[in-house]
């Protein structure tokens, strides 16, 4: 026999970037249906906004605290998530853009719902990467595109390709090992700076990218030298958008490769077609 699911359930959302923008109706209907709504917005406004679709809407800002390690925080919000799915509700965890991008506690959360036996599953976002391509007219497709956490290449060997576009997320805080502070300084910056200046020149320009919260807002589209980045104010909603600084190299016997195999289909599709022509001759 089966094991009958348990009673409760959860389900994270995203409720995009922009306020009253970016909700689908489908994460709008696990809301409004939700027993207990988790807000994880970065927007005082925006939570206020989201008290007017449910009569039961929780903060998750409340455990957070500087100098407190941010996995600590994360366990904390997944533990009061979970203890209303272990009570038998309908849970829904609302968070602001992709609810499983740049979000620890809603993987978290699913995983272990799931592992108790309850339901539990992610409904997509639109995220400040779709706001980023859209308000800069990058086509991630055109030569590529790379994200790293931007700290990662600072921990990490991490390999680079600037024939690509660079997105670097939370550059301000990078280099943070605490995992307790909500910025670091241009020195830590400056360190970020030595790194990408093994592949790319100062002077190569690099956009500060942040997608707007509110409707009345703009987006922020600064560009500046990258040399300039360490004394640029750069906040934790900010992204760092570094554009190709060469152009993709041809590699030609890949390409004489190719035109091996495309010569060889060609021949085939060629001696198909005379066979069935031939075919269609004999019974005529």
């Amino acid at each position: 026999m089966e094991a009958i699911p348990a009673a409760g359930s959860l389900v994270c959302v995203g409720l995009g970037m922009t306020l009253g923008s970016h909700l689908g109706p489908l994460a709008r209907s696990h809301i409004e249906q939700a027993d207990v709504v988790f807000a994880g917005l970065s927007d005082g406004i925006v939570e206020l906004w989201l008290q007017r679709m449910h009569r039961d809407v929780r903060s998750l800002q409340v455990y957070y605290r500087e100098g407190k390690s941010r996995m600590q925080t994360y366990r904390e919000m997944v533990e009061a998530i979970l203890t209303e799915v272990r009570a038998g509700k309908r849970v829904c965890g609302v968070f602001y853009g992709h609810p499983g991008v740049f979000a620890w506690a809603p993987h978290k959360a699913i995983e272990v719902a799931r592992g108790e036996g309850y339901a539990a599953h992610m409904e997509p976002g639109i995220s400040a990467e779709d706001c980023l391509y859209a308000d800069l007219g990058i086509d991630p497709g055109r030569v590529g595109c790379q994200h790293y956490e931007a700290s990662q290449l600072l921990f990490y060997r991490r390999r680079i390709d600037p024939t690509a576009y660079l997105v670097l997320w939370q550059v301000g805080l990078v280099g943070d090992q605490s995992l307790a502070r909500f910025s670091t300084g241009p020195a830590y910056r400056q360190l970020l700076i030595e790194v990408l200046s093994r592949d790319y020149p100062p002077e190569h320009e690099v956009i500060i990218y942040r997608a707007p919260t509110l409707p009345i807002q703009q987006a922020r589209i600064e560009r500046l030298p990258l040399g300039e980045l360490p004394q640029a104010e750069v906040g934790m909603a900010d992204t760092v958008v570094v554009p190709p600084a060469r152009a993709m190299s041809v590699d030609h016997e890949m390409r004489a490769r190719l035109d091996v195999l495309d010569k060889a289909a060609s021949e085939a599709a060629g001696d198909a077609a005379a066979s069935s022509l031939q075919g269609v001759k004999n019974q005529a």
